[in-house]
């Protein structure tokens, strides 16, 4: 099985959405543009948001066990995908990547 990265590539935030439906939260997203995690196949790297993990582990798993070219030719490098976690308020966009190491 290999190790996959996820990096975060992008935040965005709807203002106009938040302000009219959700309800106020104090505190909402620790992801920063440029972070990166290593997961080993199905474990949810240390840090990583629940949801984010839940829009992204069947793409990790799937790469992690040799999985490539989702949706015939989606991605130019046919061993990665690009998820958004589904916080409709304030996507993050996700590059995952399979490494050539195995996991331990």
């Amino acid at each position: 099985m290999k190790k996959c990265k996820i990096t975060v590539m992008k935040m965005a935030r709807y203002e106009d959405l938040i302000e009219k439906y959700e309800n106020p939260i104090e505190h909402a997203c620790d992801m920063k543009v440029g972070q990166t995690f290593v997961a080993n196949g199905w474990q949810k790297p240390d840090g990583m948001c629940d949801s984010a993990w839940d829009s992204m582990s069947a793409f990790v798993m799937a790469l992690s066990h040799g999985a490539e070219d989702f949706y015939d030719g989606w991605m130019k490098n046919k061993k990665s995908a690009m998820i958004s976690c589904n916080d409709g308020f304030r996507p993050v966009s996700f590059l995952i990547e399979a490494l050539n190491e195995d996991a331990d």
